[in-house]
C-alpha cells in the first residue's frame, strides 16, 4: 500500500520520479527483491515533506489481515511523525478502535456512523427485485425477507 501511495504522489513532484525509479532499479540489482517497506517509507516521507498538505485515505482498514493491518498502522504512524503535514482519514468497523488507538493516538477524531436500517432494507429490496426481474424463479418472498433480516441483524451488531 505504501508503494501505491508513493506511486500516486511521485509524478506530481518534479525530480522525485527519477530518484524513486533509481532506488527501485538499484534494489532489484542489489538483492533482486525490490524495495522493502523501510526504504519505501523513507522515499515516501521524503517526497511528501515538500508538499504543503497531504491527505491519506484508507477505506475499510478493518478488512486487512491483522498482521498487515498492524504493519500498515505502524507505517502510517511513522509517516505522520516524520511528515507533520500529513492527515489521515481511515474508515473501519468499531471492533478495531483499540488497535487504532494503540498506533495512532495523537489528535485522532472519531465519528461513529450507524447504518440506517430503512436505507439498508430499501437498497437490498431494490437489488433483489432487479435480480428477480431477470430471473423470476431466483428467490421466493420468504427467502428475500430472510436475507434482509439476516443482513439487518449483522449491521446492527446482533
Amino acid at each position: 500500500m505504501i508503494g501505491g501511495l508513493l506511486k500516486q504522489v511521485a509524478p506530481r513532484l518534479v525530480g522525485s520520479v527519477g530518484e524513486i525509479q533509481n532506488a527501485f532499479k538499484e534494489s532489484r540489482q542489489g538483492n533482486g527483491k525490490g524495495l522493502r517497506l523501510p526504504e519505501m517509507l523513507g522515499l515516501f516521507v521524503k517526497t511528501i515533506c515538500s508538499l504543503e498538505r497531504v491527505y491519506i485515505c484508507v477505506d475499510a482498514i478493518d478488512e486487512l489481515v491483522p498482521q498487515h493491518r498492524s504493519e500498515l498502522l505502524r507505517a502510517l504512524r511513522q509517516i505522520i511523525q516524520e511528515a507533520p503535514n500529513t492527515r489521515l482519514f481511515l474508515t473501519g468497523r468499531p471492533h478495531i478502535r483499540g488497535e487504532l488507538d494503540r498506533y495512532l493516538t495523537k489528535g485522532a477524531y472519531t465519528i461513529h456512523i450507524v447504518p440506517d436500517q430503512g436505507d439498508i432494507t430499501r437498497y437490498l429490496s431494490r437489488k433483489m427485485d432487479n435480480a428477480n426481474e431477470m430471473d423470476p424463479d431466483l428467490m421466493t418472498e420468504g427467502l428475500k425477507n430472510d436475507i434482509i433480516k439476516t443482513i439487518l441483524e449483522k449491521t446492527s451488531g446482533m
